[in-house]
């Protein structure tokens, strides 16, 4: 097979949604089960970097937390919940986790403490969670150029001078703002499309 067919399909596989997602994977899809991993390996992860845990801790989240994918995908209902499915199963993860470092330092001060209780998913985490994986999609869709705008301008920290963004991306200095304009807008859209408000 051609290079240029390669990657037209990895292109096309790229923007499978989560319903074929879903039931390729089902099929037995390898190519989509790798897809569907790479595209919410930074909504899981961010679940135990909100949870303050250390590295190996969040590895340990994301991986169990794939694993409980794997084995209970077929009992989706909803492919179109799967983000939200992912966060639960990523928020229980860092909970069990968490508990137990608790338990380990509890037990050893005060045998006699009694179990902690599981909390509600705090829905204020579960939203921000949310809504930074509709920006994620809703960035993948922009074009490559636009992109590197969007970050250039409003994800780095101190925001980048225009001069400097013009140099990088190869645009005339004057042309900056009118094409952050145009990003913005379909961006907006994306997340529209997307259903953030």
């Amino acid at each position: 097979m051609s290079p240029v067919i390669v990657k037209a399909e990895k292109k096309t596989r790229n923007a499978w949604d989560d319903p074929r997602l879903v039931k390729e994977c089902l099929a037995g899809n390898e190519d989509a089960w790798s897809l569907l991993i790479d595209k919410y390996k930074a909504l899981i992860y961010s679940m135990p970097v909100k949870y303050g845990l250390p590295p190996h801790e969040a590895a340990d989240v994301f991986q169990s937390t794939c694993m409980e994918l794997l084995i209970r995908l077929r009992e989706l209902r909803e492919p179109k919940a799967l983000p939200k499915w992912l966060m639960q199963v990523a928020h229980h993860q860092c909970y069990r986790v968490k508990r137990q470092a608790q338990r380990l330092v509890s037990r050893d001060a005060e045998p006699d403490l009694p179990e902690p209780e599981t909390p509600a998913i705090a829905e204020t985490l579960v939203q921000q969670t949310q809504e930074e994986q509709m920006l994620r999609e809703a960035m993948g869709t922009l074009t490559p150029q636009c992109r590197r705008l969007v970050e250039l301008l409003f994800f780095e920290t101190p925001a980048r001078p225009y001069a400097q963004v013009a140099a990088e991306l190869g645009l005339a200095l004057g042309s900056i703002g009118f094409t952050r304009q145009k990003c913005i807008e379909r961006l907006r859209r994306n997340l529209d499309e997307l259903g953030f408000h």
